[in-house]
């Protein structure tokens, strides 16, 4: 079995002598290969540049041909710059888009999906760039961020502590909220058969932001946009989603038409899988701080939940969030190690 089958089958909830193992935005500041690439180009320039997207998407597995998937080297803020609204990091940190929506004119006048997806011709063009390079061994994963999170972005002005101005738009006018929603639904749905077409072999859905919004109110908020864009995709296509700090809906989740839920660290992920339909697979949850501990104490941490999970199906293994810049290359090694030996 490929390392690109046995991801499948996890997906698709199927007896494995072990899960499959990839880290959530793995191309990141942590390797040293990437730093020298980052060194002469921007990050939106690596984007927006398929053979420098494709290497940085690629270094991971070089580096740890234990990989069982690559994740498309991209960023979430390429929908709304697509529908334009430009975005950049700022100095200090974070994102600052071009400017804030504000007004229903704004939302008019955002590009319609169509013209939106035509923009992100880069991201296709990365794509089977990678799936001529995989050559069928390894799953490749495409990904974007769910309407609500982009939402939030696009309203606050970029990166936010409060998410004030998105929650005011939600509850005070709920027509332009909606309306915003709508072409961003749109878009992502354009885009994903965009990512599909061009040889993706599942989609991860980042509701990076779920959490933030009052738990009554999420599936207004958030799933409701979610359910649209799995309905749109192609029957039974692997989609993944990511919710950060929404355990107490994982099981509305569930019935959204995922195909598996990417569950934070918060969770026990044991209990989680119990509780979850068998049809629905479940990745996680390592802590990403344990990457920046010893090799002995995440072989120890990886090994507890892998016992944990022992005798289930539908384990993809993976962290509970992205990987951060801190993390250490032995930390990775023990941990690609510690599962792909499990028994």
């Amino acid at each position: 079995m490929t390392s690109r089958e046995r991801f499948l089958a996890a997906c698709a909830c199927e007896n494995l002598d072990r899960p499959p193992l990839w880290v959530m935005r793995q191309a990141g500041r942590y390797l040293p290969e990437y730093r020298d690439l980052k060194a002469k180009s921007s990050f939106l320039e690596m984007v927006k540049t398929p053979a420098l997207a494709a290497e940085v998407t690629l270094q991971p597995l070089r580096r740890f041909p234990g990989l069982d998937a690559a994740i498309l080297f991209s960023d979430i803020l390429v929908i709304p710059e697509a529908l334009g609204q430009a975005y950049a990091f700022r100095d200090t940190g974070g994102i600052a888009m071009a400017y804030r929506i504000e007004t229903h004119a704004q939302i008019e006048a955002l590009a319609p999906a169509a013209a939106a997806c035509n923009r992100l011709g880069y991201v296709a063009d990365t794509l089977r760039l990678l799936k001529k390079n995989l050559a069928g061994t390894k799953a490749l994963l495409g990904f974007g961020g769910s309407p609500w999170t982009l939402a939030t972005y696009m309203v606050e002005g970029g990166s936010s502590d409060d998410f004030e101005r998105i929650k005011v738009l939600f509850y005070t006018d709920r027509p332009a909220f909606d309306a915003l929603l709508e072409k961003l639904t749109g878009a992502l749905i354009a885009y994903f058969h965009l990512q599909i077409e061009a040889g993706a072999d599942a989609i991860q859905i980042f509701d990076s932001w779920g959490g933030i919004i009052a738990g009554p109110d999420y599936e207004a908020a958030s799933l409701q946009w979610i359910r649209r864009i799995v309905a749109a995709l192609p029957r039974d296509f692997p989609v993944i989603l990511y919710a950060k700090g929404t355990a107490s809906h994982l099981t509305d989740q569930a019935f959204s038409g995922v195909k598996a839920i990417s569950v934070d660290w918060t969770c026990d992920l044991a209990v989680v899988r119990r509780t979850l339909p068998a049809n629905v697979a479940v990745q996680g949850n390592l802590d990403p701080v344990l990457m920046t501990t010893t090799p002995d104490i995440v072989r120890q941490q990886a090994s507890r939940l892998l016992e944990s999970m022992r005798g289930t199906t539908g384990h993809i293994f993976n962290l509970g969030h992205g990987i951060t810049p801190q993390a250490k290359i032995e930390c990775m090694s023990a941990l690609v190690e510690t599962v792909t030996t499990w028994k």
